[in-house]
């Protein structure tokens, strides 16, 4: 038995405290528990590894040209309905870059987009956060992630078979009782980042809220361009086979994107050299 199935029996086996006192005492994420990852039909399963790798080069794509690539394109016959429930089962949402003319509903996001023409300049002072669909051999998982944007450094992150409000809830206190708070957390308008209980993490810390705007391409890209980078360097070229198996994955990939992997948008230099030199210095 692995390490990790032992903490995982261990969790189980004290029935008289809370899930999270459990997980706290074992030094393990509640997630652990929830490894088994989630399955569907096998034509579905194909269907949304077809769209995860199609969606991550083409973020534009609705439904409708959705349907017709898979149809049209692969030779499927899939419809509207089916597309659609994958969508969201996939947590995609199709961005597109709003013309100039158009004036923003106020009533249209829960909080501004802070982000834009702002001089991101250290460490700390934007995160951004978001939640990807990973495939793997068998079923499917979650990848929940925050990112540094100033450093590219990968702050924390977790797999789950789940997207509750209470998973991105503890990984992001876990991020500020390891890093420190920033001063703006950017995410998109997604229920469990715009939970009641979520945003009391963030009012309580002090944090500035931005959200991005509805279907806005280019509000998130930090966390996007991350997404690509895991699933086409490592995850479709090594499907995990397991909950455990996916996360030793995500743990050897992101040890080496924070500490090897060299960015060009930050001057050539791995996240982790950028991150701690700056904020040592400051």
């Amino acid at each position: 038995m692995s390490t990790a199935d032992k903490r995982q029996q261990a969790v189980k086996t004290y029935p008289g405290l809370s899930l999270s006192k459990r997980c706290e005492i074992l030094g393990v994420s509640r997630s652990t528990i929830y490894y088994k990852p989630k399955g569907e039909s096998a034509l579905n399963e194909i269907l949304m590894r077809e769209i995860d790798r199609y969606f991550l080069k083409h973020p534009y794509y609705g439904q409708e040209r959705m349907r017709d690539y898979l149809n049209l394109d692969l030779g499927h016959n899939v419809n509207i309905k089916r597309v659609s429930r994958l969508y969201k089962l996939m947590n995609l949402r199709t961005i597109y870059q709003a013309p100039k003319t158009t004036t923003r509903d106020p009533d249209s996001y829960i909080y501004p987009y802070l982000l834009r023409n702002l001089d991101i300049n250290r460490p700390n002072q934007v995160w951004q956060t978001d939640i990807t669909y990973i495939p793997m051999a068998r079923g499917f998982m979650y990848l929940a992630a925050i990112i540094d944007v100033y450093s590219r450094k990968i702050i924390a992150w977790d797999v789950s078979n789940t997207m509750t409000k209470e998973w991105v809830i503890e990984l992001l206190e876990g991020a500020i009782k390891t890093h420190g708070k920033p001063d703006i957390h950017n995410s998109d308008q997604g229920s469990q980042y715009t939970s009641t209980e979520y945003i009391e993490v963030l009012k309580r810390n002090e944090i500035e809220i931005s959200m991005d705007g509805r279907r806005r391409a280019i509000d998130n890209i930090y966390i996007e361009r991350f997404w690509r980078s895991i699933k086409y360097e490592r995850i479709y070229l090594n499907p995990p086979n397991g909950g455990v198996d996916l996360r030793n994955h995500v743990h050897e990939y992101i040890t080496f994107y924070n500490t090897e992997r060299r960015h060009t948008e930050i001057g050539k230099v791995p996240p982790d050299k950028l991150y701690f030199k700056k904020k040592v210095a400051s």
